[in-house]
C-alpha cells in the first residue's frame, strides 16, 4: 500500500503474501502471535510496502495499536522498514510520539548505477539523507542491502556495505537477490538480460560483505529471505539463490576464510588441528555437509579437525591448537 515503486526484483504482493490489507484483522494477528509467544519480549513490526508511505492516518492507527501493546506491557517497542525516500522531517515528527525500537531502510546500493538500472525510484543521496536524518533525530536504524542485484558487483556490494556502517547504522540485513515471477527481473532473466547468482556466488558475495559488518562490529540480523516468503512456490519463485540454509552457508564461508587466514602460515601436516568458536557458531563452522571441515583438511593436510564451542568468546571469535 505504501510503496507505488516498482522496483525489477520485486512483487510484493508474492514477498508479504498479502495481497488486500484487513485494518479489523490487526489486533487479532497481535494477540494470536503472542499468545503463543511464551513470554519472550516482543515488538510489533510493521514490515512489506514501505510503512511510513502509507496514507498518514492509517499509518498513525496502526502506530496507535501497538503503542497500546507497549503501554501495556505486552510488547518492548514498535519497528517498521521503509523506502529511504520515506523518511522526512514530518515523519521522524510522527514517530518521536511512539516507542520506536528501529526504523529499518530498505537501502539496497549505495551505486546510483545500480539503483537506476533496478529502477529504485531515487538516488543514493536520499539514502543518505535518510539515514543522517534518523541519527540526527535519535534513531536506531537498520540498513538493508541486496547483493546481486542487476548492475551490482562484489566491489559496489562492499562500498554499500561501508557506508551503511559508516552513516552508523545499529544493525544490517543481507538479501541476495532472488527472480520473483511477474517481475521486470523475470523478463530480464528470460531475455539474457540479468543472470542471477548460483547458490555458491551468493555464498561468496554476501560472505564479503558479512566480513564488512563484522569488522565495523555492526549486528547483521538477518541474510537472506524469511523462509515464509514463498520461495517454495513455483507460481512465485522463478530463479536465483534459493537454499534453505543460505544464511548459515554465508556464515560458514565467513568462519573458513578465517580458519584458513589464520592456518595458513602454520605447519599442520598429518596433525589434529583444534578449533575452538562461539557459543551456537559450530555448525556454522564445520559447513555444509562438514564442507569446511574437509577444505581445512584438505588444503593443510591435517590428519584431523575437531571443532569445539567455548560461550566466552565473542561472535566471529576464533582460536586454534595444532597438536
Amino acid at each position: 500500500m505504501g510503496c507505488p515503486n516498482k522496483c525489477v526484483f520485486c512483487d510484493q504482493h508474492a514477498i508479504s503474501g498479502t495481497h488486500s490489507f484487513d485494518f479489523d484483522k490487526v489486533r487479532r494477528d497481535i494477540d494470536e502471535v503472542l499468545s503463543t509467544a511464551g513470554g519472550r519480549e516482543c515488538e510489533i513490526a510493521y514490515f512489506g510496502g514501505s510503512f511510513t508511505g502509507i496514507e498518514r492516518s492509517l499509518m498513525i492507527k496502526l502506530l496507535d495499536i501497538a503503542e497500546d501493546y507497549v503501554s501495556g506491557g505486552k510488547v518492548c517497542g514498535i519497528r517498521m522498514s521503509t523506502r529511504p525516500d520515506y523518511i522526512s522531517p514530518e515523519i521522524t515528527y510522527i514517530l518521536h510520539k511512539y516507542t520506536i525500537t528501529q526504523v529499518e531502510l530498505g537501502i539496497q546500493s549505495f551505486s546510483d548505477k545500480v539503483l537506476s538500472q533496478n529502477k529504485r525510484g531515487h538516488d543514493s543521496k536520499a539514502s543518505l539523507d535518510a539515514c543522517r536524518l534518523l541519527k540526527s533525530e535519535g534513531f536506531s536504524f537498520v540498513g538493508q542491502m541486496m547483493t546481486g542485484l542487476a548492475g551490482a558487483d562484489s566491489e559496489s556490494e562492499a562500498e554499500t556495505a561501508e557506508k551503511i556502517c559508516e552513516l552508523g547504522a545499529d544493525g544490517a540485513r543481507i538479501y541476495p537477490c532472488v527472480v520473483f515471477r511477474n517481475t521486470a527481473l523475470e523478463e530480464m532473466t528470460a531475455s539474457g538480460e540479468y543472470t542471477p547468482m548460483t547458490v555458491d556466488e551468493a555464498v561468496e558475495r554476501s560472505a564479503k560483505v558479512l566480513k564488512v559488518f563484522i569488522k565495523h562490529s555492526v549486528p547483521v540480523l538477518k541474510i537472506g529471505l524469511h523462509e515464509s516468503e514463498n520461495l517454495h512456490s513455483e507460481s512465485t519463485y522463478f530463479a536465483g539463490p534459493n537454499h534453505p540454509a543460505l544464511g548459515e552457508m554465508v556464515r560458514g564461508r565467513v568462519y573458513l576464510d578465517m580458519i584458513l587466514d589464520e592456518l595458513k602460515d602454520r605447519d599442520c601436516a598429518g596433525k589434529t588441528v583444534g578449533i575452538t568458536v562461539p557459543s551456537g557458531a559450530v555448525s556454522a563452522a564445520v559447513g555444509q555437509h562438514k564442507a569446511n571441515k574437509l577444505a581445512i583438511m584438505e588444503k593443510t593436510s591435517a590428519k584431523c579437525v575437531k571443532i569445539l564451542e567455548n560461550r566466552d568468546k565473542k561472535e566471529y571469535n576464533i582460536s586454534i591448537e595444532i597438536i
